[in-house]
């Protein structure tokens, strides 16, 4: 079951043809290249991903290239995103907030591929992408995947002769932006196609295509697993079917036990939030059997990924570079809570479509409230690995410190010696915004300046964070305010208690929000020519 497609074929099948990808070279068949010193960079991607699903943040699946990554770097407990894939992904790649740059459209800024490219780093991309324009548009020179936010596993294109159907909508391919694109005929070599391990093959094929190159690489891995459709192997699937049979309740409890084991936190502050409001009791559920085979192939998905890590790190050793590549391995949001069924065929086929649903999410998102598309911490917080064996010589530390997704790009710059550009392709361009977490990558004890506040607001939702303190709504809804120092799950609220701070907090929110707006309209206008 590790059949592979050719780079046309995939391309085909995403609607996108093979101007997505530079004109393929000849491979470079030679030793390996010491390089010039500055590190390769691997930012690692999982899609819908709870907290606490892979091995070394708690939870049980068999995840051990993750957690050897966790176990030569460090863990980071206060990592967040901005909750959904769009916002995350357009903050990941400028370093700015989505709100300040048109979200996917990244206008007025320079992404990291643009920036580390004109520093004269290799870049390289596989996986989701996830914005209207292709990332060999914008600044990567190499690029093998799907331009939307999601796609069928096995089959991306159009059913094929003696497949069963897929679920309805399967012939439209939906791009954030544009007008709606149809999908091409789809007929690769073989059937055991798999995008999880066609986009890994892609990333190899370039690393073993540039292995003999002085210049460094910057490579983002963007996976699809886990999120939906819940679509894996068979023979993933079998090493976890029957596991789940101790339902929802009892596995937030053994995943939350982990935690405090861990060290990942301390069960005097960081209490395990309740079951959500809109889950049953695991005793209340019908059909358990099917409720296990949802969670079976949502937890298949996450070790295929892991597999398809180890096979990443294992050509990156093989070309003599691991010891100076610093990998980034995280989220873009927290588990997905939504609700979608389109076929009446099983979880986990190719003719399958299927959500793992609120119950299973609230659990991946253990010890956190909430989901996904909500600023609470289960939607916002994710798992961040740090690992680079040059630079981090204590593996396997726990770090506390805050972080965001909107530090990823300062952080690269740094680590690479590289200035962010004042203007790019003769137009100016809003500097990132986040700090840099480079001296935390040294030795143990290194400290990272005061922070300003980080914000965060996505469909409805809004929040920000301020040293120990966050304030965060819905809607017309009041402020909520918590000391995440004394309770990390947000079980207390403190608004009453300290009216003022609320009222600070939020006034410095409307100030982002005002700032960031003006922000988008400028650089808007600068793309179409206005002064």
């Amino acid at each position: 079951m590790t059949g592979r497609v050719t780079r046309r074929a995939f391309l085909r099948a995403m609607g996108l043809g093979a101007a997505v990808v530079a004109a393929p070279r000849a491979l470079i068949a030679a030793a390996p290249a010491k390089g010039d010193g500055r590190p390769n960079i691997v930012i690692i991607m999982a899609d819908d991903m709870g907290f606490s699903d892979v091995g070394c943040y708690g939870g049980e699946l068999e995840t051990p290239n993750i957690a050897a990554l966790a176990a030569g770097g460090i863990r980071f407990t206060q990592f967040h995103n901005n909750a959904k894939c769009n916002p995350t992904r357009a903050t990941l790649l400028t370093g700015l907030y989505s709100q300040q740059i048109g979200e996917g459209q990244m206008r007025g800024a320079a992404t990291i591929g643009e920036s580390l490219g004109a520093a004269g780093y290799r870049t390289i991309m596989a996986g989701k992408w996830h914005a209207p324009h292709l990332p060999t548009d914008r600044g990567f020179d190499r690029y093998f995947g799907l331009a939307d936010g999601c796609c069928n596993f096995f089959n991306p294109g159009k059913q094929r002769p003696g497949e069963p159907a897929p679920g309805r909508k399967w012939a439209r391919w939906r791009r954030w932006g544009i007008e709606n694109k149809s999908l091409t005929p789809y007929t690769p070599e073989d059937k055991d196609f798999y995008t999880t391990d066609a986009f890994t093959d892609y990333a190899i094929k370039c690393l073993d295509q540039y292995a003999a190159e002085t210049k460094p690489f910057l490579l983002y891995m963007a996976y699809t697993a886990p999120h939906y459709p819940l679509h894996a192997w068979p023979a993933d699937i079998a090493k976890y079917r029957g596991k789940y049979m101790i339902g929802w309740d009892e596995l937030r409890k053994r995943r939350y036990a982990r935690q405090i084991e861990m060290g990942l936190f301390d069960a005097k502050t960081c209490r395990m939030s309740p079951r959500d409001p809109g889950v049953p009791t695991w005793a209340d559920a019908r059909d358990k059997d099917a409720w296990d085979l949802k969670m079976a192939v949502y937890a298949a998905m996450i070790d295929r990924m892991d597999q398809n890590i180890g096979r990443l790190m294992e050509k990156i050793r093989q070309t003599g570079k691991a010891d100076n590549t610093l990998v980034l391995f995280l989220a873009d949001n927290g588990g997905c809570a939504e609700t979608i069924h389109k076929t009446d065929n099983p979880p986990g086929v190719m003719s399958g479509y299927h959500t793992v649903d609120p119950p299973w999410a609230n659990a991946s998102n253990t010890p956190f409230r909430k989901y996904k598309a909500t600023d609470y911490e289960g939607g916002a917080c994710t798992p961040l690995i740090a690992y680079w064996p040059k630079r981090i010589t204590k593996g396997g530390r726990i770090t506390r410190q805050f972080g965001h997704i909107i530090d990823i790009v300062p952080t690269c710059l740094d680590v690479a010696g590289a200035e962010a550009p004042k203007t790019f392709a003769d137009k100016p361009v809003l500097p990132p915004e986040g700090m840099s977490l480079a001296p935390l990558l040294a030795d143990e004890g290194k400290a990272i300046p005061a922070r300003e506040p980080i914000f965060c607001a996505y469909g409805g939702y809004r929040a920000m964070w301020h040293d120990k303190w966050k304030i965060v709504t819905r809607g017309k809804a009041q402020w909520e305010l918590y000391d995440l120092s004394a309770d990390r799950t947000e079980l207390d609220d403190q608004a009453g208690k300290y009216p003022d701070r609320v009222k600070e907090m939020s006034a410095a929110y409307d100030a982002w929000r005002q700032r960031c707006q003006a922000d988008n309209r400028r650089t808007a206008s600068k793309r179409a020519g206005g002064k």
